[in-house]
Order: C-alpha cells, then sequence, then structure tokens
C-alpha cells in the first residue's frame, strides 16, 4: 500500500470505535493515513438525516468514507430485532452515501454482509449469485438492508459516476471483538460460555442448533488490511467477497475451542434453536485479482489471539470489581 496515497487522504470511518473499525483504524494509521473523523453516535446519529448533513459540515475537507456503522448480532438478537436491524443499517448506509456524494467526497467505501447471499447459494458462494434467491430467515432484514446499500452504489455510478464501491466481508473474529451473550456472533458467544462453565465448574455448556453448519471465519487484521487495500486500489460497484477461504463445522470450530480454553465439559446441541444458513464458503478470487488481498493468519493462531485478548480483558474486569 502507499503512504503516497494514504497521507493525502482525510477519512471518515463510521463506526471507527467498534470491532472492525478500530482495527481499521489502525491500519489507516500505518498506512499514512492524513487525517482519520470517528463521528461518535453520541454526536452524530447517523440515521437522522440533519446529523449526517452536519457530518459533512463539519469535515468539509474529507476526501474518502468507509462505512462501518451498523447495528449487527447474532442469531439471538437478529431473531428479536428484525425491524430495528432493517430499519437502522437501511437508513445509516442510504444517508451516509447520499451525502457524502451531495459533500463531493471523492470515494466511498461501503461495507456490506456475507448475510445478503440467498439461504441456498451454491458453494463457494460467488459475487454473480448474491441475487439468486431470498436471504436466510433470521438475518434476511439485516442481510437485504445491507445489500441496498451495493444497489445505491451502482446506481450512483451509472446516473451520477460516483465512485463508490463495496466490501462483503465473511463472519470476522478477533481481538476486541463483542462478547455480549445477548449479541455476540458464534466464535466469542462459544469461548465466553466456556470459560464462564470452566469458572463456575459447570459440566457442559449449551450451544445454538446441531453443529451441523459450515461457516468460513476472517481474522479482523486480515479483513481491516483487505478493506484499505480496496480503499485505495479497486474503483468498480461490483461487489468483492473478502474472506479465507477455510470452511469449518459450528461442530469441529466448538470442539478446537474447548481444546484452546481447556474446557471438557460435556456439549450439549439445543436442536430448538436455528441452524442460521447451512453452509458459507466464499469464493475469493476476485479480492486478490482486484487489489490483491490474501487472508495470512492460521485460524487456530487467530483463536488463540482472540482467547488470550478475552482471558486478559476478563481479569481486567475482575481487577478492577475487587478495587
Amino acid at each position: 500500500m502507499s503512504e503516497q496515497f494514504w497521507n493525502k487522504q482525510v477519512v471518515i470511518v463510521t463506526g471507527g470505535s467498534g470491532f472492525l473499525g478500530s482495527h481499521v483504524v489502525e491500519e489507516l494509521k500505518a498506512n499514512g493515513a492524513g487525517k482519520i473523523i470517528i463521528p461518535r453516535s453520541k454526536d452524530y446519529d447517523l440515521r437522522e438525516k440533519s446529523a449526517v448533513m452536519r457530518l459533512f459540515e463539519d469535515n468539509p475537507d474529507v476526501t474518502m468514507v468507509i462505512h462501518l456503522a451498523a447495528t449487527v448480532g447474532g442469531i439471538g438478537i437478529n431473531r428479536e430485532h428484525p425491524g430495528i436491524f432493517f430499519y437502522d443499517n437501511l437508513m445509516m448506509g442510504t444517508l451516509i452515501l447520499e451525502h457524502a456524494r451531495q459533500a463531493g467526497v471523492t470515494k466511498f467505501v461501503g461495507i456490506g454482509t456475507i448475510c445478503s447471499y440467498p439461504k441456498y447459494t451454491p458453494i463457494p458462494f460467488k459475487e454473480d449469485d448474491l441475487w439468486t434467491g431470498y436471504p436466510e430467515e433470521t438475518n434476511a432484514p439485516y442481510g437485504l438492508a445491507k445489500k441496498m446499500l451495493l444497489v445505491q452504489s451502482q446506481a450512483y455510478r451509472q446516473e451520477f459516476n460516483y465512485n463508490s464501491i463495496n466490501i462483503l466481508p465473511v463472519n470476522l473474529y478477533g481481538p476486541r471483538d463483542n462478547f455480549d451473550p445477548k449479541s455476540a456472533h458464534v466464535i466469542p458467544d462459544v469461548i465466553r460460555k466456556m470459560m464462564d462453565a470452566k469458572e463456575q465448574e459447570q459440566g457442559y455448556v449449551s450451544l445454538f442448533g446441531d453443529g451441523s453448519p459450515t461457516r468460513e471465519f476472517l481474522f479482523v487484521n486480515d479483513a481491516a488490511r483487505g478493506i484499505v487495500m480496496a480503499a485505495e486500489n479497486y474503483n468498480s460497484s461490483e461487489p468483492v467477497n473478502l474472506g479465507s477461504a477455510f470452511e469449518i463445522s459450528i461442530k469441529d470450530l466448538v470442539e478446537i475451542i474447548a481444546d484452546e480454553v481447556g474446557f471438557d465439559g460435556e456439549l450439549r446441541w439445543d436442536i430448538s434453536k436455528p441452524n442460521g444458513q447451512p453452509r458459507r464458503k466464499l469464493d475469493v478470487s476476485r479480492a486478490e485479482e482486484e487489489f490483491g488481498f490474501i487472508s495470512q493468519t492460521d485460524f487456530r493462531e487467530g483463536l488463540r489471539e482472540t482467547i488470550k485478548w478475552y482471558k486478559a480483558e476478563r481479569e481486567m474486569l475482575k481487577n478492577e470489581t475487587i478495587s
């Protein structure tokens, strides 16, 4: 990546203090970004037109927007709040892209989701298959709302010749992930459950579904690097998958986490809970061909880094509680 390119950029990173966003900000800094602006939700509610307009009025020198802000979560919270997940994500994406265009921002980087793919997409998921069916029901409102950002991007390029791109990261994991039991995705949720069970000397953990679905996971540092590479080098509104090309069943994933955490209790699968999409594995060739991205982090090593970070966080919270 080119420091000469990045030191001229003034970049708004929505969601820049979140899980993926904080790693993207670090990657931008490492590449010499001239100025990075992270709008806080308490100052700018990105679901509100007036707040989005004010964001660009307050920062007239912005050259790029990387839109990472989103309302996200695992299967459980998607089922509880489909309306909120649809509305929040649709409004944020629509307003940010429109007002970036109106403000004359040179480039917009939209971050979509593989939840936008149809439930029964052929394996591996190719970008051209995005429109062959309806998404998996448990997260369809979220997936469709994020998919509209792609439609908007392509429409704006067609009508206004606006340079907007759309990146579709696979399931992410890594340090600073969300471990909240109400909204965590599968990897942090299982890590937390097993650590809790060990501490409480509970002989089992309960897990969603039957363990048969497969998933592909991308370490968050790799995702951040891929997004920044695309922001510099990719200039098309055709969507691009960002993944590792490594597929694993949820059952195998859980057993690896148990081994790494040191949990030797019973794994109880709750088949009354949904499995989610049957398989997820991406065709990642477009990212390599268009801007040279290949994931670098070994999956098990990435899990170890995630577990190490979470253990340190738990210890810190315990010490704070004691003091």
